[in-house]
C-alpha cells in the first residue's frame, strides 16, 4: 500500500490525569507528560506504518525544534518525511492536552505553520501515483485551491479520502464544500457531522455531505462505535470495549485503519471494524502513536 497523508502535522504535549487547574501559581504532580506526533495527517501516518503502508507525509512545520522532533518521531515508525516543508516565519503546530481520568481531552491548540502550507508546491506526481492520498484537515489548506489538485488526483486512479479537525459548524461546511465532489470517503466525527449539518439524526445528516458530492461517510461516535453511510447503504460498527485512557489521536487511527482496510479489498463495514479496532488501542495509553499492533494482529481481533 503507497498512501500518502497530506495536511496538518501537530506536536502534542499530553499530560496526564490533569481533573482541574490549579489556582495562581499552585503546581499539581502529575505522572505523565508526553511529546507526541500527531495531527490528522501526522497520526494517521504513524497508524497506517504499523498496518503496514508504505507513508509518505506531505505538510508544513516551522523552522524549530518542535519540527526536528516531530519529524524525528514521524520516521521512527517509518514514515518518510522529505516532503514536509519548513516554512517561515510560522512556528511548528503544536497542542497542550490536559487528558482527564476519564480520558475526555480538551486542547490549547497552536495552528501554526498548518496554515501555510504553500499548495503551489505540491508533489503531484508523488500524490498522483500513490495507491490512496489522505487530506488531514482539508479547512487548513485553501479549499477552492485544493480542489482541482484533488480532481486531478483523482482522475489517476488514486482514492481519496479527508478528515476534519475543526470542531462542527455550517460555515465549515461551506468553506470545505469544495473539496467534497473529490473525496472518496469523509471521515469525521458525529459532532462535526451533526454540526455541520444541523440536523437530528446522523444518518441523515451523512447524507446531506453525500448530497453535496462525497461518495461515502464513516463517521466516528465514540464508545458507539462508527457507521459507514453511502447513498443507499448504511452499515454499523462497534466500537471495542476497552479501558479509556485517552481520546487524542482516536479519529486519525480509526481512519487509517478504514484506509488500510479499504485498500486490502475489505467491504466498508469491516474496514470501519478495523478502524475501531486500532482506535480501542489507541485509546488504552496516551497519545496518537501508542499501541504495539501491525496487521496481523489488528486484524485477528476483527468479528468473524
Amino acid at each position: 500500500m503507497q498512501v500518502v497523508t497530506f495536511g496538518a502535522h501537530v506536536l502534542d504535549v499530553v499530560v496526564h490525569p490533569v481533573d482541574h487547574i490549579p489556582e495562581g501559581q499552585g503546581a499539581v504532580l502529575v505522572p505523565h507528560i508526553r511529546l507526541v506526533p500527531a495531527g490528522p495527517a501526522g497520526g494517521t501516518a504513524i497508524t497506517l506504518a504499523k498496518l503496514g503502508a508504505a507513508v509518505t507525509t506531505v505538510g508544513a512545520l516551522g523552522h524549530d525544534d518542535s519540527g526536528d522532533l516531530l519529524i524525528t518521531q514521524l520516521q521512527r515508525f517509518g514514515v518518510v518525511t522529505e516532503h514536509l516543508l519548513r516554512v517561515d516565519d510560522q512556528p511548528t503546530s503544536m497542542s497542550v492536552l490536559p487528558i482527564r481520568s476519564n480520558g475526555d481531552r480538551p486542547a490549547l491548540h497552536l495552528p501554526g505553520a498548518n496554515l501555510a502550507y504553500p499548495l503551489d508546491q505540491v508533489p503531484i506526481e508523488l500524490l498522483t501515483s500513490a495507491d490512496h492520498v489522505h487530506i488531514g484537515a482539508p479547512e487548513l489548506l485553501d479549499p477552492a485551491g485544493l480542489a482541482p489538485i484533488l480532481e486531478r488526483i483523482r482522475a489517476a486512479g488514486v482514492t481519496i479520502s479527508a478528515d476534519i479537525l475543526a470542531p462542527g459548524d455550517p460555515g465549515v461546511l461551506s468553506w470545505i464544500e469544495p473539496v467534497l465532489p473529490h473525496l472518496d470517503y469523509l471521515l469525521p466525527n458525529d459532532e462535526q457531522v451533526l454540526g455541520f449539518t444541523g440536523a437530528s439524526d446522523l444518518v441523515s445528516a451523512c447524507r446531506v455531505l453525500i448530497e453535496r458530492g462525497v461518495d461515502c461517510v464513516a463517521v466516528t461516535a465514540g464508545s458507539e462505535g462508527a457507521w459507514v453511510v453511502t447513498a443507499t447503504e448504511t452499515e454499523h460498527a462497534v466500537a471495542t470495549d476497552v479501558e479509556v485512557v485517552d481520546t487524542s489521536g482516536c479519529g486519525d487511527a480509526f481512519s487509517a485503519g478504514f484506509i488500510a482496510g479499504r485498500l486490502n479489498d475489505f467491504g466498508l463495514l469491516r474496514s470501519a471494524q478495523l478502524g475501531c479496532a486500532v482506535a480501542g488501542v489507541v485509546a488504552t495509553g496516551l497519545g496518537s502513536d501508542h499501541g504495539d499492533f501491525d496487521w496481523t494482529t489488528a486484524t485477528a481481533a476483527l468479528p468473524g
